[in-house]
């Protein structure tokens, strides 16, 4: 996730104080560098075949025959888990959560900031030690809910659905996932401690953005890094999604946050069904292979004092001609002659827009639509999909303005 300024694609840390951060463990650790908004490789193809919104299971009517022990609830729950490893190829960085089998034939519930700007995904079944490799069916950004699909998958075992209109504060639960990322499922007991509780949630590594979740359920038991993704389950099947947590100390008890599972199936029907909105991307975006920053600054020096803000120091003036990620990425040192535009601080190896030489120039207009900012950029690409051929007008460095043609292939979740 990006910071206000748009230009930190960031370590992901454990917060403190009301603003909570996401559970999801990093595994390696991403450089200062500006956002991706495009890239050029494909993730695994334009998205997983849309299963329909009748493959996703609606909350148990009545209370399954879960046992009430802590042990009987992991035992029951447990087999339908999965453990997620994500590859952020462009980040510098790797990622690791839990997602939880909804359909045997391998539809998977976990949290979107479990997969977000992921360009390869795996998943072990907890039950089996099965690895499989799996496709974004979509996600809601804003309410932090993914579904993805294991390829080739069938006869799995499912979690046991609860409905969490039924949870009362004081019940006891059992948080689970891959805890600190060490690859095997453990578990907490605690008690519901709230419910319809709103939070702001961040990504760790000093990131100053945050999303504003709501009606969300608030446990004591202690969901840490690697749990996102995860259930969060009673007596009567899984409730919630284990999403958030702080940084419990001696002054500070443990408090960790659920999506409540009604609001996750309700998405991932919608998900399945292919009922895309404002909120809800299904399949993949499109991606061309530029680094930019964000931000509604429509001057590109301005974009560049940002970056070279963000990255604590100026350009070098031995900028490599393309990157492979942004572990290196400086700002231009030579940026096109105009006033407003969005800046390309950088180019993918291998894409259109390295071979076209588009580094350090300014796009001006997608298909005759003038871009003003990069915010605009974002917002006008965000109407494609991988598959179809824009036309981008753009000023080099020395100042000539090129119209190009440029294919859209799948990139990263957003």
């Amino acid at each position: 996730m990006l910071d206000d300024s748009g230009y930190g694609v960031l370590p992901r840390r454990r917060g403190s104080g009301n603003v909570f951060t996401h559970v999801i463990m990093a595994v390696l650790g991403a450089a200062l560098a500006a956002g991706l908004l495009l890239a050029f490789d494909s993730p695994g193809g334009s998205g997983a075949t849309l299963p329909g919104g009748d493959a996703v299971p609606a909350p148990a009517a009545s209370a399954p025959p879960v046992p009430s022990s802590e042990q009987g609830i992991v035992t029951k729950v447990k087999p339908g888990l999965v453990i997620i490893n994500t590859t952020l190829q462009y980040d510098s960085e790797a990622t690791a959560g839990t997602g939880m089998v909804v359909n045997a034939d391998g539809l998977v519930l976990t949290n979107n900031h479990v997969i977000e700007d992921s360009t390869k995904i795996t998943a072990t079944v907890t039950s089996t030690g099965k690895t499989y490799t799996a496709t974004v069916v979509g996600y809601d950004k804003t309410g932090d809910v993914a579904l993805i699909q294991l390829q080739d998958a069938s006869g799995l075992t499912t979690v046991p659905i609860g409905n969490s209109s039924a949870v009362k504060a004081g019940q006891a639960i059992v948080a689970l996932g891959n805890a600190e990322g060490q690859g095997s499922i453990s578990a907490t007991a605690g008690q519901v401690t709230g419910l319809n509780q709103t939070i702001s949630a961040s990504d760790e590594g000093g990131s100053t953005s945050s999303e504003t979740l709501h009606g969300m359920i608030q446990t004591n038991a202690d969901i840490v890094p690697g749990d996102s993704g995860g259930p969060l389950a009673s007596p009567a099947g899984v409730i919630g999604i284990d999403t958030a947590g702080n940084d419990a100390n001696d002054q500070q008890a443990a408090a960790g946050f659920a999506i409540p599972i009604n609001t996750a199936l309700s998405v991932a029907r919608q998900i399945a069904a292919g009922q895309a909105n404002s909120a809800v991307a299904i399949g993949y975006p499109p991606f061309v292979g530029i680094f930019v920053g964000s931000g509604s600054s429509s001057n590109p020096q301005t974009q560049a004092q940002q970056q070279e803000q963000q990255n604590g120091s100026g350009g070098s003036g031995s900028a490599p001609a393309c990157y492979t990620s942004n572990a290196d990425l400086t700002e231009p040192t030579v940026i096109a002659p105009v006033s407003s535009g969005a800046l390309i601080v950088g180019t993918i190896c291998g894409s259109p827009a390295a071979s076209a030489g588009m580094a350090g120039a300014v796009i001006t207009a997608v298909n005759g639509q003038a871009v003003g900012s990069p915010d605009d950029l974002t917002s006008i690409l965000a109407r494609f999909h991988p598959g179809q051929v824009i036309s981008v007008t753009w000023v080099s460095p020395s100042g000539k303005r090129t119209t190009s043609s440029l294919h859209l292939t799948a990139g990263p979740p957003q």
